[in-house]
């Protein structure tokens, strides 16, 4: 190994282990100072600011991260196969708790980044969302009365609503993802998808 690629290698490990360090310190404390965030993470200030010469761009990667990670999660799930109501209740029930973890640096990123940036980051999980539902309406099985994106948001919104609820300890963890389901398809008006309507 050269002692390029074993400085590349360094560098590498630093920036996650800032990244790890920012998210959880964040998590407790969304107002963490960079110097809170670089001893957690056991490097130095000056090699924190050489990766992330400022607070918005270290929550810039950590958001960018986060969203990559739930990008994964989401695009697991196959949401053209079957019913369209039937494809939301599987992509609610497999990433519900993806957006737990995202909730953290979404509160920070509301705050450092601003909601426009956040919202504009955000584009290719709804636009898929989106697409979903929007074949829910062709099939009749989601109500047309509003439109895809605001039906998007209120199904994002729950989401992360009912991971706060599990941490907050007021919904069951085990019975979150049913009753998520649930509320959605119904918010949407759509039946009890996978019970044999």
């Amino acid at each position: 190994m050269t002692s390029a690629t074993r400085r590349r290698a360094d560098a590498e490990r630093n920036i996650e282990a800032i990244l790890d360090a920012a998210l959880a310190r964040l998590g407790r404390d969304p107002s963490a100072s960079m110097t809170e965030i670089a001893k957690a993470a056991g490097v130095g200030r000056v090699t924190l600011y050489g990766h992330f010469p400022s607070r918005e761009e270290l929550v810039d990667t950590l958001f960018d991260r986060s969203l990559a990670d739930a990008d994964a999660v989401l695009g697991a799930v196959d949401i053209d196969a079957g019913r369209a109501d039937e494809a939301l209740a599987r992509l609610v029930r497999s990433s519900w708790r993806v957006l737990d973890r995202q909730r953290t640096v979404l509160v920070v990123a509301l705050r450092v980044l601003g909601p426009e940036r956040v919202r504009d980051r955000h584009a290719a999980v709804f636009a898929r969302l989106e697409r979903l539902l929007r074949r829910g309406r062709e099939e009749g099985a989601f109500s047309a009365a509003a439109p895809p994106g605001w039906q998007a948001t209120a199904v994002y919104s729950l989401m992360h609503a009912a991971a706060q609820e599990v941490d907050e300890g007021r919904l069951d963890a085990a019975q979150a993802a049913e009753a998520l389901v649930s509320t959605i398809l119904g918010a949407l008006g759509g039946g009890p998808a996978g019970t044999g309507r």
